[in-house]
């Protein structure tokens, strides 16, 4: 029985290989590999001792010859197959150990140059783990070295590995390559302008119960590089699994914290912020968010941008939770939380900057856009109004125009002091999300001095009306409307600030 092993990650090599040998294989080797091998004690068969030929062209011809392809494809179940190899003196290759070339890992270093990355584009590589996992009948094909003791075992217990074993590595191995060329195209075609293509690489992270109802099936998939603020790559503290519905609500959560520098607090209910506050401390902006609907909290999830504390935790345990997100615990703060067994309470890395693109699937397709990351400081400059702005209403709108962007459209945020009033998200009219925000707000005693966001412009005085009558004192909102004339005009009547951003942030 013959080995051909080459391969560029030598991780666990050296012990899986010296298992074959005393088994009573024969080891074939390149480059190296070979060398590696040899340096240990394996005795070895060079790449160019089985062809004939010597390795040429640096290296980028080596394993590219009928003597090592034609001893991997062979069928050993057709004899006409086996009496060819017969009359052109190749031995069979039973066993191929490979994994390719570190493209992926060249091309993420700085500076790297196009002749770099293309001398990292491994050729025979793949084609010897292409023909080894076609004939998955005959041959085992290796490329992950978490394989090599699962392999070794079934060697050493029945002298072979199983059918099954052997179409298991099969499948790894087109993996492999399928990443493998997708990673190169993906490159090349960037170098090369082309765009019509989308090639993306998920990896499972978990089987979920189910998706957004029982019915139906679902799976949650990462990215193979991590990023910040990502449930992708969090670390659960403890709770119960994370469901579909909870990660969707978690990553809504994440994209609020992350506009925010100073320590902020919000608390998130079915993907829209119901309290949100910043402070002084955490304790204080959780504090300030929990005040801020202290119903719609139930039952929803609270992410902070600072250390989780243990007073912080203290507020929180009274309360029916989901999730808890933060980039730390104190320990006295996860010894409160540990009271709470199924809240689940997750750590998140909030210094890595996180994913630049996102995708949304379609039926039958899928859309791409960049992440609406743009954070705009809210300036006296933007006013369009008489009444010029405060530097308190300066301070609330740059808060509410922050929080009313992670509001599904229509989007109106009521805020005063940092903090959010209430809350008007999704409704199929502008002025349907202000009376639902505003009456929130006044319903809690609020009643003048309120801050009014709009996450889409005002094109008739309607709204401007209605927050009027609820004691708003200052709106900030995009403009762009060909009718931004009549806002302006109805807040110049009725005395309110009015300032235009020129950015839009509809969320749907």
């Amino acid at each position: 029985m013959k080995a051909l092993v080459s391969v560029s990650d030598k991780t666990g090599l050296v012990p899986f290989v010296q298992g074959l040998q005393k088994l009573g294989w024969e080891i074939i080797a390149t480059g190296g590999t070979q060398k590696l091998l040899e340096q240990n004690g394996v005795k070895t068969i060079g790449i160019s001792e089985v062809t004939g030929f010597p390795e040429i062209l640096d290296g980028r011809v080596k394993t590219l010859h009928p003597k090592v392809h034609g001893g991997i494809l062979a069928r050993r179940d057709l004899p006409e197959h086996m009496q060819i190899l017969k009359e052109q003196q190749i031995g069979t290759i039973d066993l191929v150990c490979v994994n390719l070339y570190p493209f992926k890992q060249t091309i993420a270093k700085e500076g790297v140059t196009m002749a770099d990355a293309i001398e990292n584009i491994d050729i025979g590589g793949p084609s010897m783990v292409r023909s080894a996992a076609k004939n998955w009948r005959d041959v085992t094909i290796i490329c992950d070295p978490d394989d090599y003791d699962t392999v070794l075992g079934e060697l050493t217990a029945n002298g072979k590995t199983s059918d099954e074993t052997r179409l298991k590595l099969s499948a790894k191995a087109y993996t492999h390559t399928a990443e493998y060329d997708m990673c190169i195209a993906t490159y090349m075609r960037k170098q090369a302008g082309l765009n019509e293509k989308l090639f993306l690489e998920y990896d499972l992270k978990q089987s979920l119960r189910y998706g957004e109802n029982p019915h139906q099936e679902a799976r949650f998939f990462a990215a193979p590089e991590p990023c910040g603020f990502s449930l992708a790559h969090a670390e659960q503290i403890q709770g119960k699994e994370m469901s579909y519905n909870n990660i969707q609500d978690g990553n809504a959560a994440l994209s609020v914290v992350q506009d925010f520098d100073e320590p902020f607090c919000v608390a998130l209910k079915h993907m829209n912020p119901c309290g949100a506050a910043v402070g002084k401390t955490i304790e204080e902006a959780w504090q300030a968010a929990y005040e801020a609907d202290k119903v719609s909290i139930y039952g929803g999830i609270v992410a902070v941008n600072r250390t989780l504390t243990a007073d912080v935790a203290k507020g929180m345990k009274p309360i029916f939770l989901e999730i808890v997100l933060a980039p730390d615990y104190t320990p006295e703060a996860l010894e409160i939380l540990a009271t709470k067994k199924n809240l689940r309470v997750l750590k998140v890395d909030m210094q890595t900057p996180s994913a630049k693109i996102q995708y949304t699937g379609v039926r039958g397709g899928m859309l791409m856009q960049d992440y609406d990351t743009s954070v705009e400081k809210i300036c006296a400059e933007m006013c369009v109004t008489e009444k010029k702005p405060s530097a308190e209403e300066l301070a609330d709108m740059d808060f509410g125009w922050k929080i009313v962007k992670h509001v599904k459209s229509n989007a109106i945020a009521v805020v005063r002091d940092n903090r959010t009033l209430g809350i008007g998200a999704g409704q199929t009219n502008r002025v349907g999300s202000a009376e639902i925000a505003l009456k929130e707000a006044n319903e809690a005693g609020f009643t003048s001095g309120l801050i009014l966001a709009s996450d889409g412009f005002l094109p008739f005085g309607d709204t401007v009306e209605l927050a009027s009558k609820y004691g708003v004192s200052a709106i900030v909102q995009p403009g762009g409307s060909i009718r931004d004339e009549e806002s302006i005009v109805e807040a110049n009547k009725l005395g309110i600030t009015m300032l235009f951003t020129g950015v839009r942030h509809f969320k749907h």
